[in-house]
């Protein structure tokens, strides 16, 4: 016959059962809460590698933008030119960047940054090629007009002159001084600037030389004259210093910058004038365009061709 269990060992056996079980369940709480912690982490490491793959899909996709609009930039300005390369390759390398490092959320945070500023670069030289081009434009239909009106003069003279001889002389000398026989000539310096030497070799020329006479009027007004010197270089620019208003001269009605001038002091009578006119950059090879200007009129016009 089996003996009874005692009072005392049941209860004991129950409490281990009871301690047995809460460990049981504490044990499934925790896996349990281990389990949904590492599958929330999961997921958000999933979604931070797809906001870094769209983040680097549109990154590429501003370069390639980017790109186009900078291959699409031209200008006839060397420098300008030179300065659209440099970002060109820039922007080339930036694309090979994104491509290699596209699951890098710091590299393609820092790539979104600098094509930002490539944009804002790019907006820069829209706006000064577009000001280039203007002023171009502009000094072209400046010079057309005043060969046009040049022409024109030399026109209504020559009628004048058929019409009556008698008033050819008074029509010849007017109120407006004339510049005879202008010539210019490429002019490099030796012996410590004391010799000049011609040449029309662009890459030797120092200063160009422009030469003529302020012809006889004798009604013109005596005194101290002004000579103005414009050059209108291959490449459609005017010479000057530096382009401010300070290096502006009136003429005709206009204004345009000058390459250089002379105070000359005339007495009704004939005066040689030679004027030397340098540039801030090396002259470059082409024809020249050289108008000689007093009291704000062209006087006098000749051309130059470097080699």
């Amino acid at each position: 016959m089996e003996q009874e269990t005692k009072p005392e060992e049941k209860k004991s056996n129950n409490k281990l059962l009871l301690i047995l079980l809460a460990l049981l369940l504490i044990g499934n709480g925790t896996f349990a809460w281990m389990w949904w912690t590492e599958r929330g982490r999961a997921n958000t490491v999933v979604v931070e590698k797809q906001n870094v793959i769209i983040e680097s899909d549109n990154v590429k996709a501003n370069l390639l933008d980017l790109q186009q609009q900078f291959a699409a930039l031209q200008t006839s300005d060397k420098g300008l030119n030179a300065d659209l390369e440099e970002k060109r390759a820039q922007i080339a390398d930036l694309l090979e960047q994104a491509e290699k490092h596209k699951n890098d959320s710091y590299v393609i945070s820092k790539l979104k940054k600098e094509t930002e500023t490539l944009r804002k670069i790019m907006q820069h030289f829209v706006v000064e090629i577009d000001s280039l081009n203007t002023y171009s434009k502009q000094v072209v239909a400046e010079k057309e007009q005043v060969t046009t009106e040049l022409h024109s003069e030399k026109d209504k003279t020559s009628k004048l002159s058929k019409d009556k001889e008698s008033l050819q002389s008074t029509i010849s000398l007017g109120s407006v001084l004339k510049a005879e026989n202008p010539t210019a000539t490429g002019v490099k310096f030796r012996s410590g600037g004391k010799k000049e030497v011609e040449t029309t070799k662009a890459s030797r020329v120092e200063r160009i030389k422009v030469s003529f006479v302020l012809g006889e009027n004798k009604i013109a007004k005596k005194g101290n004259r002004e000579v103005y010197i414009r050059i209108t270089t291959p490449d459609g620019k005017e010479l000057c210093k530096s382009p401010d208003e300070g290096n502006m001269v009136k003429i005709n009605g206009g204004k345009g910058f000058y390459a250089a001038k002379q105070d000359v002091t005339y007495a009704n009578e004939d005066v040689a004038v030679n004027v030397m006119c340098a540039s801030p950059n090396p002259f470059i090879a082409g024809k020249y365009l050289i108008d000689i200007i007093c009291d704000e009129v062209i006087v006098g016009q000749t051309t130059i061709t470097l080699k």
